[in-house]
């Protein structure tokens, strides 16, 4: 069972953060890590050739150890928009009538899918949750999976629905995936770190990462997966740095063929040479913790919170269909949301709201008072 690790962050004491989901703070060694490189960066005469190459390494061995992939299957993105823009470029488009999506999906996955639909006339089918908040979770995740057949070219949705939380079960969907064909495309950010994931196990083609959120590194750096059905893909960019000689700063001209594997997705200036060695301090330190042990800290962190949830007739997602670092609640009988919102805000407990869901995100800087304050706020609204 891991301890609270608030000292590695700076948060200030009057306030209750519950909005990793929007964005992470820095812990101080990744703080550090980024001003070392901004020092070092001051006089490029320390820098090697091949640091342009080997800076990015700890970034797809420590990311490959979370997801278990092996490192040459991982891309250095600088946003999950650009990492499925990727993968959905490279799509047959020979197979299947219709791609499938889930109600409310982040924006840029829809946008991105939505316009491949509309460029080669395939329909769009989602998937909503049913109106009924019984056995939501259960329901809607049976619905995924029936809808799924020969017809689908693509699924594409999160690992947990990003305004809620709902948990869905990737490795029942990536099963039928592989059983009628269809590439299974993954949005990770809202749960990679800090939830476990085996892309083996639930057959993902392609898991796209934002940084900032819950491998809690800088912005406009990321990471995603490319199972090997796209190593013979065309990259968004025709950096010098994707092609595969490119270590050959005296040939670089000599060889236009792309990287070998993941590698050729890599986004142009893939270096980062200040970011780079912030994300990878944070990285390090997320499988020196190990996600199964951040999310069991998570759980027992917020069992407290939710009888005083369920006690003020406020809706949220049943135990084996939610996470424990991120859920929404709801009032299901009154559109109160903005109000519930504001109160938390009064008792400077930062969270989001989502469309009608207040999200409450908590990581391992929270402490029990954090979960005090918020049960004595729900409790007075």
């Amino acid at each position: 069972m891991l301890n609270n690790q608030k000292h590695l962050f700076q948060l200030p004491e009057e306030i209750h953060y519950m909005n990793n989901a929007f964005m992470s703070p820095f812990m101080k060694q990744v703080e550090d890590a980024g001003i070392l490189a901004i020092q070092k960066r001051r006089n490029p005469s320390v820098l090697k050739s091949s640091d342009y190459f080997t800076i990015t390494e700890p970034l797809r061995h420590y990311f490959g150890n979370i997801i278990h992939s092996d490192p040459k299957n991982i891309a250095v993105i600088p946003s999950a928009a650009y990492g499925l823009q990727n993968a959905v470029s490279n799509l047959p488009i020979d197979t299947g009538s219709h791609a499938l999506s889930v109600t409310g999906e982040f924006p840029s996955d829809l946008y991105t899918i939505q316009k491949w639909c509309n460029k080669h006339s395939k329909k769009l089918n989602i998937i909503s949750p049913p109106q009924e908040f019984e056995d939501r979770g259960k329901k809607w995740n049976a619905n995924i999976i029936e809808a799924i057949n020969d017809d689908t070219a693509v699924v594409i949705m999160s690992t947990i629905h990003w305004q809620d939380g709902t948990q869905f079960n990737l490795k029942a969907i990536g099963q039928k995936c592989k059983e009628h064909q269809a590439i299974f495309i993954v949005d990770g950010t809202q749960s990679v770190g800090v939830l476990p994931i085996d892309v083996h196990e639930c057959q993902i083609d392609a898991l796209i990462c934002a940084g900032y959120k819950w491998l809690l590194g800088p912005y406009s750096l990321g990471l995603a997966y490319y199972s090997d059905f796209f190593d013979t893909g065309i990259p968004m960019e025709e950096s010098w740095m994707n092609k595969i000689n490119a270590q050959n700063f005296a040939q670089l001209t000599a060889d236009d063929e792309y990287a070998i594997g993941a590698q050729r997705y890599n986004m142009g200036e893939s270096s980062q040479f200040i970011q780079a060695p912030m994300l990878a301090q944070s990285l390090g330190q997320i499988v020196e913790w190990n996600p199964v042990h951040i999310q069991e800290y998570c759980r027992q962190l917020m069992q407290p919170l939710i009888p005083v949830i369920k006690s003020k007739g406020l809706w949220i997602e049943d135990e084996s269909y939610r996470t424990n670092h991120l859920f929404g609640i709801l009032d299901p009988e009154q559109n109160n949301s903005e109000q519930i919102f504001e109160g938390f805000q009064k008792n400077k407990i930062f969270t989001s709201l989502r469309g009608r869901v207040v999200r409450i995100s908590c990581y391992l800087y929270n402490t029990e008072q954090d979960i005090e304050i918020l049960c004595k706020t729900i409790s007075n609204l």
